[in-house]
């Protein structure tokens, strides 16, 4: 099959492929969700968001 060294690198060479493939999910996830949270605290804090409230689109 291979020596001990070959299957602590393949080894090794999986465990960096997962953990960047969890980061290649995270990392976009975290930022979409900040940048919705920041457009929802920037709605409610509009003034002209306020003035249009009572109004129908």
């Amino acid at each position: 099959m291979g020596t001990r060294a070959a299957k602590a690198a393949l080894l090794v060479a999986a465990m960096m492929f997962f953990a960047v493939l969890a980061l290649d999910i995270t990392v976009p996830a975290v930022v979409l969700s900040v940048m919705a949270l920041s457009t929802w605290v920037v709605g409610l804090e509009s003034p002209a968001a306020w003035r249009h409230r009572g109004e129908a689109a």
